[in-house]
């Protein structure tokens, strides 16, 4: 499969089948998500001492031929994010259940889609925070990688993204350090965050296949914490 074809789906479903790969892209994608809501849930609470054995469940219940994937209608066009929240919350509320005694990967999931219960807004909002973060530098990673196939030219833009952006500088600053014509240098950061979007866009798409409108509420909902 081609990384054109490949969605969220079909890594998860080639984890599920046993696929080596699949559960590394995996693991690498959503790692720090799952980690995230898990470390806000139980900042201060003992559970947090079960914080790996909690996301290896995560991912456990996921993978597993009858586990929280086997239970999605494929009818439905569930977001995947509601997926992952679904499954991750639900393992949580099993180790609170249970007191974090025993094997949880062991007891069967309850876990459906259709029935996510409300959540305290600052967890889902933890969740809602990492996930961006998660895609965001996933979009930057894809943008430095079409970079290098364009060119200097294309890589000196992600720099100057990354100056105004990560550091904070402003354009007339960057002019300053680089030598450069202020004007052109904001033509270059237009161009810049437009190469941005579109790598942003590609990488809520592997979220959200075949959902054209999701992709682009996500994008500018992701877009958002930038400015929050």
């Amino acid at each position: 499969m081609s990384r054109n074809d490949e969605t969220c789906w079909t890594v998860v479903r080639g984890a599920m089948n046993g696929d080596t790969r699949a559960r590394g892209v995996f693991a690498e994608t959503y790692l720090d998500v799952v980690r995230a809501y898990l470390g806000a849930r139980w900042r201060d609470n003992q559970l947090r001492q079960r914080l790996d054995d909690a996301v290896q469940d995560v991912f456990m219940d996921c993978f597993r031929s009858d586990g929280a994937l086997g239970r999605v209608d494929p009818a439905r066009q569930v977001a995947f994010r509601t997926f992952l929240y679904g499954v991750v919350r639900n393992v949580a509320l099993r180790y609170e259940e249970r007191g974090g005694r025993g094997r949880e990967r062991q007891a069967p999931s309850t876990f459906e889609v259709a029935g996510v219960p409300a959540d305290d807004p600052a967890l889902s909002r933890a969740f809602d925070k990492a996930w961006a973060r998660s895609v965001l530098a996933r979009a930057a990673a894809r943008q430095e990688e079409a970079a290098m196939e364009e060119g200097a030219e294309a890589l000196k833009r992600v720099e100057l993204l990354q100056l105004r952006f990560g550091e904070g500088l402003p354009i007339r600053d960057i002019a300053v350090k680089w030598d450069d014509d202020p004007a052109r240098l904001h033509h270059e950061y237009a161009k810049a965050r437009e190469e941005f979007k579109k790598a942003l866009r590609e990488v809520v798409a592997f979220h959200n296949p075949d959902a054209p409108r999701a992709v682009e509420k996500e994008v500018e909902a992701i877009l958002g914490f930038l400015r929050d």
